[in-house]
């Protein structure tokens, strides 16, 4: 009797996700780094040389409602991890080379507009350098190139994209809800810390969804063909 052909387990979503995590990881971890070291250079030569008159932005009720919460610091800094999570999470290298590209042209499109409409935020109330963090924050991170508020653009992007992940993986929803929760403690820190206002928020926003949700369209590669890759490399481990 022909014996019967050999099955495997359908694949978890831990599998999944561990075999994203492995493939390309050292170019990922590199390539991340030296992209947001790339975009800092843009970014801080703009804030230290506008080419017009910086336009002050106003603040909204909403902004008054908001005390300044220096503990919210950490959520904002946070941003510097979360933005390598999407990223990292990209199954081939045209995958990875096309989300770059989309992220690539989100970062230039702020920075272009910081260069012809460039902002700041109303001067504090307070001090806040006297607050752990705070002084290096505003030694580096000035509350100029207000609007929109390219924190909250990378964040939601960032979001979008790996929440199409995680449902790819069919992961369990708390760890999709979880993505959304750091999005948006990333969001509000923006305006705990006093680093933006209301409007530049909501400009981020909808700054890094007009490019997030195109490029969940266009993208390399389907998810057969990567399924077929995951697949793969986890029987390859048996």
């Amino acid at each position: 009797m022909a014996p019967l052909p050999r099955t495997h387990s359908p694949q978890t979503w831990t599998a999944d996700i561990g075999v994203r995590i492995r493939r390309l990881f050292w170019l990922k971890a590199i390539g991340t780094t030296v992209f947001t070291w790339l975009f800092f250079i843009g970014y801080f030569h703009m804030l230290r040389n506008p080419a017009y008159p910086v336009v002050v932005m106003p603040l909204t009720a909403l902004d008054h409602l908001i005390p300044f919460q220096p503990y919210a610091l950490g959520a904002y800094l946070s941003l510097w991890v979360y933005v390598g999570v999407a990223p990292g999470l990209q199954l081939s290298f045209r995958e990875l080379v096309v989300y770059g590209l989309w992220i690539g042209a989100l970062c230039l499109t702020g920075l272009g507009l910081f260069y012809f409409w460039p902002t700041q935020i109303p001067p504090l109330a307070i001090d806040v350098s006297g607050y752990p963090g705070f002084a290096m924050l505003q030694g580096v991170d000035a509350a100029g190139n207000a609007c929109p508020s390219m924190h909250v653009a990378v964040a939601i992007f960032t979001a979008i994209r790996l929440d199409h992940v995680l449902r790819e993986a069919r992961t369990p929803v708390f760890l999709r809800l979880a993505n959304w929760l750091w999005f948006a403690a990333i969001a509000y820190s923006t305006l705990a810390v006093k680093q933006h206002v209301v409007l530049d928020a909501l400009a981020g926003a909808l700054l890094g969804m007009a490019f997030a949700l195109p490029s969940l369209r266009w993208r390399p590669e389907g998810r057969r063909q990567g399924s077929t890759l995951v697949g793969a490399d986890i029987i390859g481990h048996h």
